[in-house]
């Protein structure tokens, strides 16, 4: 279909799973999907210390202007994270607090955008957790129409509605809907592997070097050990 849309009635991962890769955090998804899925660097928190994951209602409007938020907040419901792109880049500040606000009434767990936002000091009063392109305060119109629920791009990452967006302090990942179960069960297994890793290392009983095989690599790619004595003799051959 062409042309401006809003699409109703989207399918979501469940929520429970949702929430669950939520807990894991962005670089253990992000790893645990076989390191796909991560929005570029551009997308950065607003606040520090959010930990968030919900499912996509997504967005995409023209730059500098923001009438398609509006029309998307009734596509939103609770556990919902909004994400919002644009057809061309945009840094202008298209949401502030009072789209927070209609947005938290609703469940909303938090915007995922590629554009600038304002209202940064309301926002974090709010708790209202924000990853967007940056901050301005430059004002937007509503004039253009645009289209709700349908597959955008943030940063190099496609947005599906109802996909899997986790956010917290290292950036955003996206975990298609379908694949929701499958990346849990692994980062499940990823934490419990730390975990094991993290007992190890504490308590001095093993280095890394060891725990995960890796001599043998070193000497593989011909890394040798050496005395200072010797790598210093060596000084002249290596020069």
């Amino acid at each position: 279909m062409s042309g401006p849309v809003v699409v109703t009635g989207i399918a979501r991962a469940d929520a429970a799973t949702a929430a669950a890769l939520g807990v894991h955090g962005v670089a253990t998804v992000h790893e645990a999907m076989g390191r796909t899925g991560l929005v570029g660097r551009s997308i950065r928190p607003v606040q520090t210390g959010a930990r968030v994951a919900g499912t996509a209602v997504t967005v995409l409007s023209w730059p500098g202007d923001n009438l398609m938020i509006h029309a998307a907040i009734e596509q939103c419901r609770e556990g919902d994270l909004l994400v919002v792109a644009t057809t061309s880049p945009s840094g202008d500040g298209a949401f502030g607090d009072l789209f927070a606000t209609a947005l938290t009434a609703r469940g909303v767990r938090g915007l995922v955008t590629a554009t600038g936002v304002r209202d940064t000091a309301d926002l974090r009063a709010m708790g209202f957790p924000v990853w967007s392109n940056g901050v301005h305060a430059q004002g937007t119109v509503k004039a253009t129409a645009g289209s709700v629920n349908v597959p955008v791009v943030v940063d190099g990452a496609t947005v599906r509605p109802g996909d899997v967006v986790v956010a917290d302090d290292d950036g955003v990942v996206i975990v298609p809907r379908e694949r929701v179960d499958a990346v849990l069960a692994a980062a499940d297994a990823r934490v419990a592997k730390e975990a094991a890793d993290r007992e190890a290392y504490a308590s001095g009983a093993e280095l890394s070097l060891d725990r995960k095989g890796l001599r043998p690599l070193l000497a593989e790619l011909g890394v040798e050990y050496v005395t200072q004595a010797e790598y210093e003799a060596r000084g002249d051959e290596r020069s």
